[in-house]
């Protein structure tokens, strides 16, 4: 490899790679341009090893994946080992992945161990040389976006997912996927891992989704969001909240959508009974197509909303879901 090339990291690494995954890709492809270097992967995780086949025809010069036994739970200490142990040995450029929950956590830990600069959420590349870059990325809360450059011989990065191509086609070429080992351990001695808890549904994932049927504080509590299940029971959508739901706990807080909560890029976004504060139109800015329900006919929301219903959604959204099982 050459100073110019780049790395992906994906951990923990999923059984087949999610629309994050593939934006992070499509984020790496981007360097790649800039430097005329080439992109290879790094899985982490227990599932590295075996999903490994799922990433190998997206374009990548070869594959790595590490599934030491510390991986097998999630811990930000061991993450951060395993990368640095990985890197140290190879003089990377650019070092990349999407912006989740795990990235956040772990991502400023690489950056501290390896001593080199750290932007988050990056929306677009502007430039990227041999000691140089000028990233993009959004600052108070989407209104603006501000351009950080960079100096240095490496960098580490996040990109925000719905900001960058998901690699349409699959390469023919299959990548080679070398399988590293790292005899010492990665976990934190005095840290263990005790439990998690997840939870489950039949729905998408709220970043997977092409629709999403989101609601805000107009939908006054579990009356409204019933409605809101049934349409996007008939749709196949996944439920997305405002954070006032969520503090007012009528949904859990993994379906928040915005600044504070998960950024979405969906081909359609159903925004009923949310006003459009900035902190929301955040997270689900970069939808395709918004669609929103709304009795108030001066709520903001309606300033970015391709298609906008003034009527209150107790009414309009029973009608819809009938009118879509016909």
């Amino acid at each position: 490899m050459t100073t110019a090339d780049v790395l992906i990291i994906v951990g923990p690494t999923p059984s087949s790679p999610r629309k994050i995954d593939r934006a992070a890709i499509g984020f790496g492809r981007k360097a790649t341009d800039c430097i005329s270097g080439e992109l290879d992967l790094l899985l982490l995780g227990p599932a590295a090893e075996t999903a490994s086949s799922q990433f190998a025809h997206l374009g990548a010069r070869k594959i790595y994946t590490i599934g030491h036994a510390d991986l097998a739970n999630y811990t930000a200490e061991a993450y951060t080992h395993a990368v640095c142990d990985f890197t140290s040995e190879r003089n990377y450029r650019f070092l990349g992945g999407s912006a989740s929950s795990a990235t956040r956590d772990y991502f400023p830990r690489v950056a501290a161990r390896l001593g080199i600069p750290m932007a988050s959420e990056v929306l677009e590349i502007d430039q990227l040389t041999a000691d140089q870059a000028q990233l993009v990325r959004a600052v108070f809360v989407g209104n603006l976006l501000a351009t950080l450059s960079i100096s240095g011989p490496q960098i580490l990065a996040t990109c925000r997912a719905s900001a960058f191509e998901v690699p349409a086609e699959e390469v023919a070429t299959e990548s080679p996927v070398e399988v590293v080992t790292i005899s010492h351990a990665l976990a934190l001695a005095g840290k263990q891992f005790l439990s998690l808890t997840e939870q489950t549904s039949d729905r998408p994932d709220l970043t997977e989704a092409e629709i999403i049927v989101s609601g805000g504080r107009g939908t006054r509590g579990a009356e409204g969001f019933q409605l809101l299940e049934q349409l996007a029971d008939q749709l196949g959508a996944a439920i997305g909240c405002t954070r006032a739901v969520v503090d007012s706990g009528w949904m859990p807080n993994d379906l928040q959508v915005g600044q504070t909560g998960k950024v979405v890029a969906p081909k359609l976004y159903f925004a009923v009974a949310i006003s459009g504060a900035i902190q929301h139109m955040a997270g689900m800015r970069s939808s395709k197509t918004v669609v929103a329900i709304n009795k108030d006919p001066d709520a903001p929301i309606f300033e970015i909303a391709d298609l906008g219903l003034v009527a209150d959604m107790l009414e309009a959204v029973p009608q819809l879901t009938e009118a879509l099982k016909g």
